[in-house]
């Protein structure tokens, strides 16, 4: 159901564009939720983001979960966000990746150091209007990397 959730992500993003919204909550996100709460059921989370929906429509409600202080919701999102980075690095150990080899480390490495330092490339300045940065960035980089590269001989 990997390709359905991602799909899924990238429609409701697009959604949220068309109609002048901010992007969608990224499937990162909802896995590093899913992490800390450890309610797997569609059920649970289904009825949640019905409620959520609902309750996004109340202002008084809005107005309360707009009073909660910022360094609350940092912390929170310090938590998330190191909860969606270990568990890629846990998914990296589950399946033997071997660190030893210098080449997994140095795309490791710079996966997350792309991922997590807001690097960016901008090539506005050159006639195109084009910005990535963040995870976008992180994973093509990633990919370029495990393409240029040289394996292991055995």
């Amino acid at each position: 159901g990997l390709h359905r959730s991602l799909i899924g992500d990238g429609v409701s993003t697009m959604m949220s564009s068309i109609i002048g919204g901010p992007p969608s909550t990224t499937y990162g996100e909802n896995i590093g939720v899913l992490a800390i709460t450890r309610i797997y059921s569609i059920w649970v989370i289904g009825g949640a983001a019905t409620l959520a929906l609902i309750l996004g429509f109340v202002g008084k409600f809005t107005a309360m979960i707009s009073t909660i202080p910022t360094p609350v919701m940092g912390g929170v999102s310090i938590l998330l966000f190191g909860i969606i980075a270990s568990s890629g690095l846990r998914m990296l150990v589950e399946n033997n990746i071997d660190f030893g080899d210098n080449r997994n480390l140095i795309i490791a490495s710079v996966i997350l150091v792309l991922g997590i330092g807001k690097a960016h490339l901008d090539f506005t300045g050159i006639g195109i209007h084009l910005n990535i940065e963040g995870m976008a960035l992180a994973a093509t980089v990633g990919i370029l990397l495990n393409l240029i590269l040289p394996k292991k001989i055995k």
